[in-house]
């Protein structure tokens, strides 16, 4: 079983400029997630895949692999499988499961990386799994950035949306309050298989890659994760996860792994 982890990463983020090589404890951020992912138990590989030649050159620089793409992709996932094409084409070696974790998960922890995986490497049926986090608050249920999603009660994922969802507006005391946190594990034959479907109504609507999938009849596997984690897609974000990263002690860990290697 051949695992790569691809981390699809771009400065011309419409919410926030430059934000891969903004810095969090004098670190850019996509060094946070490549290093903080390398320690994953699971992954044999590890790529960035970015349309940005100072994103190359800094991952390089701290001793990482990183892999230009095409800069016309509208999903992460369709540059995530161009990177593999790629890569299998200059390794000679094909994955089984490819893992895509966002550029903008600076507090990701490899044991994340590990459990999105688990329902794969259990289970021939499953083809993609996304992680998912309970929702603590109402400014972040309302948080338009935070993507929601809603499950049956095999744990399948029936919607995702920027909305709150579902509904706390009829008088419900207890709504399940879920967001996708963005590790996906695909199988490498599904990956290549989602991006030639075309692109849906709904996908569109909720700049959400896995409505494609759900749109199409398919199933998304979801996996409830207990560790509390931020996404960053503003500069307030950014503020808000440098003051949860002082007392990471993962950070200690790769902090010298971040100088640039001569």
């Amino acid at each position: 079983m051949n695992i790569c982890g691809i981390i699809p990463a771009r400065m011309a983020s419409s919410r926030f400029p430059g934000k891969p090589l903004a810095r969090i404890k004098d670190i850019p951020m996509i060094g946070h997630v490549y290093l903080r992912c390398k320690m994953a138990a699971t992954l044999d590989d590890l790529w960035v895949a970015t349309c940005d030649a100072e994103i190359v050159d800094y991952i390089q620089s701290i001793g990482g692999k990183a892999i230009m793409t095409a800069d016309s992709h509208e999903r992460a996932s369709e540059r995530v499988a161009e990177a593999l094409v790629t890569i299998e084409q200059n390794t000679g070696k094909k994955a089984d499961i490819v893992v895509m974790i966002q550029g903008d998960e600076p507090l990701v922890r490899p044991e994340m990386i590990d459990e999105a995986l688990e329902p794969l490497l259990k289970d021939n049926k499953v083809r993609i799994t996304n992680l998912m986090q309970t929702i603590t608050t109402t400014d972040e249920f309302e948080d338009p950035n935070e993507v929601k999603v809603v499950v049956d009660r095999f744990n399948d994922a029936l919607y995702f949306s920027r909305e709150p969802i579902p509904s706390r507006k009829k008088g419900v005391g207890d709504v399940p309050m879920f967001k996708q946190v963005c590790i996906i594990p695909f199988r490498r034959d599904f990956l290549l298989e989602y991006v030639k479907m075309s692109p849906t109504p709904l996908e569109k609507i909720e700049s959400v890659d896995m409505m494609r999938i759900l749109e199409n009849g398919m199933k998304v596997r979801m996996v409830l994760n207990s560790s509390q984690t931020k996404s960053v897609d503003t500069e307030t974000d950014l503020a808000a996860v440098e003051r949860l990263i002082e007392s990471d002690p993962l950070l200690k860990v790769y902090r010298k792994s971040t100088q640039p290697h001569v």
